[in-house]
């Protein structure tokens, strides 16, 4: 990156934004070779389906939204219900949204947001608290990258090809 594209990024915001649209290739290139036949299997009894992980994957992206217009995050007062998903179309489909939505949030979100503190708690019991910013990297942008890691060993193990994320794959030669 040269000084000119630094000077451009200039809030933390702008950091993730850039960051968010790079690892948001290689999660949609895995989700895209989801098979819809497949949706139900998982690896291991106490592992999540394939439906739900790629699932998952796909709601954190939305996180975002949550994470940078509220302070917290309180399950006592949360109704969750996983959506179901059919196919992969279906999956790309929602993701893109998400990330769409998620760049036009981070944007122009100041640093003055991102220093802000962000709290998940379930009532009275706090699970954790710190800075918007920190919520985002690993709350948020970690957790995708840990689950998108996760669903590259169930394409593996379904023998379906890999893609490249950070170099090659057995599969992909090309970055």
């Amino acid at each position: 990156m040269n000084s000119a594209q630094q000077e451009q990024i200039a809030t933390l915001g702008q950091r993730l934004t850039a960051e968010l649209r790079h690892e948001a290739i290689s999660t949609r290139k895995m989700l895209e070779r989801i098979p819809a036949d497949k949706l139900a299997w998982k690896p291991h009894e106490k592992s999540m389906t394939l439906e739900r992980i790629a699932g998952h994957i796909v709601e954190m992206v939305g996180w975002t939204k949550e994470t940078m217009t509220q302070d917290e995050l309180d399950f006592s007062k949360y109704d969750y219900t996983p959506k179901s998903y059919s196919n992969s179309a279906e999956l790309v489909a929602d993701f893109d949204k998400n990330v769409a939505q998620a760049v036009e949030i981070l944007k122009d979100i100041s640093n003055e947001t991102m220093s802000k503190t962000w709290r998940m708690r379930n009532g009275e019991e706090i699970y954790f608290e710190m800075p918007k910013a920190a919520v985002m990297r690993s709350f948020v942008m970690s957790h995708i990258i840990h689950h998108r890691g996760q669903l590259s060993v169930y394409l593996r193990l379904l023998d379906i090809p890999v893609p490249s994320i950070y170099g090659p794959s057995a599969d992909e030669q090309t970055m």
